[in-house]
């Protein structure tokens, strides 16, 4: 039914064994993922900004009258 002919069932008993592997470290894990998570979207905000002020500080140049 799901992904590679597994039942709902198997998926089931596979997250348990997963769980009963790597239970300690499972908040390890999600907090270091939501970590990388929070710093991918700082950097398209700092790029999204530096890209902004790129604009806005070619439109105030072609703005300014010629001596």
């Amino acid at each position: 039914m799901f992904g590679f002919g597994l039942g709902p069932t198997e998926l089931i008993i596979v997250a348990g064994i997963v769980l009963l592997l790597f239970g300690t470290r499972l908040p390890r894990v999600m907090r270091s993922l939501g970590e990388g998570i929070v710093e991918f979207k700082r950097g398209i905000n700092s790029s999204d900004e530096e890209r902004i002020s790129q604009s806005a500080g070619q439109s105030q140049d072609a703005t300014k009258p010629q001596d």
